[in-house]
């Protein structure tokens, strides 16, 4: 089952032209977490939800949205 938190990780490192490893490197997990989380099988923790969103520099909401329907947010 998908998690009800869906985000925007992979546009963001698209704009920016970053690997997952990249970003994996900057927010001290592995690729493959970042893997799980950009395909919604994972939702990471608040601390890692907050590294992500300072890497980018965005707020925090502008990353991940809770969608309890399992519908995705654009």
């Amino acid at each position: 089952m998908k998690s009800p938190i869906r985000n925007t990780i992979r546009e963001l490192r698209a704009t920016r032209s970053m690997t997952q490893q990249e970003l994996a490197e900057l927010i001290s997990v592995t690729r493959q977490t970042v893997n799980a989380i950009e395909g919604d099988k994972y939702s990471p923790s608040l601390e890692v939800a907050f590294r992500v969103a300072r890497v980018f520099d965005v707020p925090l909401e502008q990353v991940f949205q809770y969608d309890p329907t399992g519908a995705r947010v654009k």
